[in-house]
């Protein structure tokens, strides 16, 4: 089986590409995409078949199983009992998380209407979360196949870069489709 497409990308391209911008020293230096961490959320009043369709749609988006999520304490006010499932996540790395990547730019993102762009705004550690609120925009997903509201999820992707500069430089060589700064549009 041959490497993904990105992963590919990374090495051939992405990491000359960095080394000589950066000047870094060594290859270990240049930043990397870790792990890419897919989370949603849902009430915790639905019934069983929205959790279930949560957990079927995220493990189809990501192509490993979803794990459902449970609340850690009892809160009255939102009827939340401890043990509750909450949501669902899933981590991906290696292979997998290259491919799921490469899928999210260049064919779910474009797919969005009226895109201009993601946000360039990184947490202060390197990490970039965005917030897809129709999970429709996968190819995976039948949008007929939903009995209630769409959910959506948090994807947030995990780099080894020490400042957010760098992992916007990585993210931006693997093809993030960062909006353009209202300073270099003028």
């Amino acid at each position: 089986m041959s490497a993904p497409f990105l992963k590919t990308f990374y090495k051939e391209q992405t990491l000359p590409a960095l080394m000589k911008s950066r000047k870094y020293a060594n290859i270990h230096q240049v930043p990397k995409v870790e792990k890419i961490v897919l989370n949603s959320g849902i009430s915790a009043t639905a019934d069983k078949s929205v959790h279930a369709d949560t957990i079927r749609d995220m493990s189809m988006i990501a192509g490993q199983q979803a794990v459902p999520t449970k609340a850690k304490k009892s809160i009255a006010n939102f009827k939340l009992r401890e043990g509750m499932p909450i949501g669902a996540k899933v981590t991906l790395r290696g292979d997998r998380m290259y491919d799921f990547l490469y899928r999210l730019i260049s064919i779910s993102i474009p797919t969005v209407r009226d895109f201009r762009g993601l946000s360039s705004k990184m947490d202060g550690n390197g990490n970039y979360s965005i917030g897809i609120s129709d999970l429709t925009i996968f190819p995976e997903i039948a949008f007929e196949s939903h009995k209630q509201r769409v959910s959506g999820m948090d994807i947030t992707i995990v780099t080894t870069a020490k400042t957010d500069p760098e992992a916007n430089e990585l993210l931006s060589h693997l093809g993030m489709p960062f909006r353009r700064s209202e300073s270099s549009a003028a």
